[in-house]
């Protein structure tokens, strides 16, 4: 599996000083972690909603392997609105994780953007437009096989 090491000054705060080793997560890991965070209809099976920054927080702690001594990221650290670590930093880790797990361009768009946003994924079409789609329903008579008289 991959890996990248990424040496942090103090650009980001003294705390965060250090060397930081992300590697290669499995697809396994990776698709339990978007499972988690995402809701699905149980009729549609469409997804209801996503966590997108738990998705990325989760993404980045399970790529994680090494950290300075004093062990500044925390998954808390990560999610938390209040004590969190700063943006850019965030973006910095982000940035990495993706490229070492092979995310496109355009799922870092989906996740990057927040929940109420347009969702990139079509919805299917239920069975009430289809009934409204002009076509006609035959009787059950009519669409039994007839039975063949030429012998």
């Amino acid at each position: 599996m991959r890996k990248e090491a990424v040496e942090i000054g103090e650009e980001y705060g003294p705390e965060y000083k250090g060397k930081y080793v992300f590697q290669e997560i499995t697809w396994a890991k990776r698709s339990r972690i978007i499972q988690k965070h995402t809701k699905y209809s149980p009729v549609s099976g469409q997804i209801q909603s996503s966590d997108y920054v738990a998705i990325q927080a989760e993404t980045i702690w399970a790529s994680l392997k090494e950290q300075p001594e004093h062990k500044p990221i925390s998954l808390e650290k990560l999610l938390s609105e209040e004590e969190g670590v700063p943006i850019q930093l965030g973006e910095l880790f982000s940035q990495i994780v993706n490229r070492l797990n092979s995310i496109s361009v355009e799922e870092t768009r989906f996740l990057s953007e927040q929940s109420n946003d347009k969702s990139p994924i079509q919805p299917s079409q239920s069975s009430d437009s289809a009934k409204n789609s002009g076509g006609h329903l035959t009787s059950l008579e009519d669409s039994q096989p007839k039975p063949s008289s030429s012998l």
